[in-house]
């Protein structure tokens, strides 16, 4: 099945009233879009970049089954099987290799801030169970803690390390980070996203409607 035919899939799976809710947090979270000029953008660090393009690399080796249902797991560090995972934990295991916990990082400001997160969920509490592991979320945290730049059709102005969030359509979000390996004409920098068949190393950076274009430096932590 091909990426695009999987995510048409999806979104015919999301009840009617799921879908609204959706495109109604991705209307609102355009309304408010305040990226940085790209030229004042600060860099991520060059270790940076490479520790997470490897990290996220290294995930398209694991056979992965695509699986969203909600599990219970420990917090700090914790995560589903290896051999589970849905788009958001492509970035959640890549940031944990160097030292940033996303779990950590989103369960803190969601209970400092939680009037500030979508309320698709239903959910009155944090919860340290899968709020990092959903992109909505997701996406307003980097809007919060990290620097928010500009949505471009520009190949130019997506650089390893950069987050990208798509709407795939219908109101369903998707999430994938920028690697440092190029298409073979040299003229973007590929994507690792999952998108239902396990991390895949890909040339889908315009395949989507981009909703958001982020830069995190992490909180490193020993």
């Amino acid at each position: 099945m091909t990426s695009a035919a999987f995510s048409l899939c999806v979104v015919l799976a999301i009840p009617s009233w799921a879908q609204q809710n959706r495109s109604r947090f991705i209307s609102d979270f355009l309304d408010h879009y305040s990226p940085v000029d790209t030229a004042s953008a600060p860099a991520l660090d060059p270790a940076l970049v490479r520790g997470l393009s490897q990290a996220a690399l290294n995930q398209t080796k694991q056979p992965t089954t695509y699986d969203s249902s909600y599990t219970a797991i420990k917090y700090p560090g914790g995560d589903v099987p290896a051999s589970r995972g849905v788009c958001t934990d492509v970035l959640v295991r890549a940031y944990r290799k160097t030292a940033t916990d996303l779990q950590v990082d989103v369960h803190e400001d969601m209970k400092a801030a939680f009037a500030e997160y979508p309320r698709i969920y239903g959910r009155r509490n944090p919860d340290s169970n899968i709020d990092h592991r959903r992109v909505p979320n997701l996406m307003v945290f980097f809007r919060r803690r990290g620097t928010t730049l500009p949505i471009s059709k520009r190949a130019e102005d997506y650089h390893p390390g950069d987050i990208v969030a798509w709407d795939l359509h219908g109101g369903v979000t998707h999430i994938g980070l920028v690697v440092d390996k190029k298409n073979p004409d040299g003229s973007r920098y590929l994507i690792v996203h999952n998108i239902g068949m396990g991390p895949k190393l890909e040339d889908v950076l315009f395949d989507w409607k981009i909703i958001g274009h982020f830069r995190y430096a992490g909180r490193r932590r020993p």
